[in-house]
Formats: structure tokens, sequence, C-alpha cells
């Protein structure tokens, strides 16, 4: 897990340094907040018209997709968080399958949900087709 961290912490680093110099090269001397304020801001609008566009087309399907998604999101977001916080404090070990097997007991479980409410909706299906 370190070393996926230390991967993507280098690959951050790259893009800031060519953001910096290619800054600089324009005539433009952002500071570390001045680059953080359009940088994150650019991306952050851009992922935000792409889940609205997203969620409203999945909105005509079922809430429930949205709903999953979300909870996909906030998961991934707590899992590494959690991990990252065992690294600091040292109790635990940071380890890539701990969040892998945390993601897949979700998946599990949420399978579990998925199957029997599929089995209410065609048992309710089944009693209401032969009571007409």
């Amino acid at each position: 897990m370190e070393q996926v961290l230390k991967v993507i912490a280098s690959i951050l680093n790259n893009v800031h340094d060519s953001i910096v110099y290619i800054s600089k090269y324009l005539g433009f001397k952002p500071t570390d907040q001045e680059l953080h304020f359009w940088v994150i801001g650019i991306i952050g609008i851009i992922i935000f018209f792409v889940a609205d566009v997203t969620f409203k087309r999945l909105a005509k399907w079922s809430i429930s997709v949205i709903s999953l998604i979300f909870t996909s999101t906030v998961l991934m977001v707590f899992v590494f968080g959690l991990e990252i916080e065992q690294k600091i404090t040292g109790r635990g070990n940071m380890e890539f399958s701990d969040i892998t097997s945390g993601l897949w007991g979700f998946g599990a479980i949420f399978g579990i949900y998925l199957i029997t409410r599929v089995i209410v909706y065609l048992a309710k299906k089944m009693y209401y087709r032969k009571k007409a």
C-alpha cells in the first residue's frame, strides 16, 4: 500500500511541477495556494459536470443507482483514510489488500441485499399475478 501511495504521490508531484513550469513559461508566477485554487477548481467543475449529466441519466432508471455510486465513493475515501490513519498512528498495518478486502465485503453484502430484493420483487409479482 505504501508503494502505491508513493507512486501516486510521484505522479502528482510530476504533474504539479509541469503545471508550475508551464505557468512560468507563460509568464505567470502563481503561489502554491493560487495553483491549488485554479487546478482543484477546474478539476472540481469538470467532475461536477460529468457527475451531473451522469446522475441525471441514471435518475431516470433508479435513484438506487446513484445511492450505490455515492456509497461506493464514500467507502473508498473512508477505507483509504483508515489505512492512512493506521500508518500515521502505527495501530495496524497499511496494506492495499485491506482496502480491497473491505470493498469486496461491501460488494458481497450488497449482492446479498440485491438478491433479497429481487426475490421479494418476484414473489410479489407472482402473488399479484395469481390474485388477478
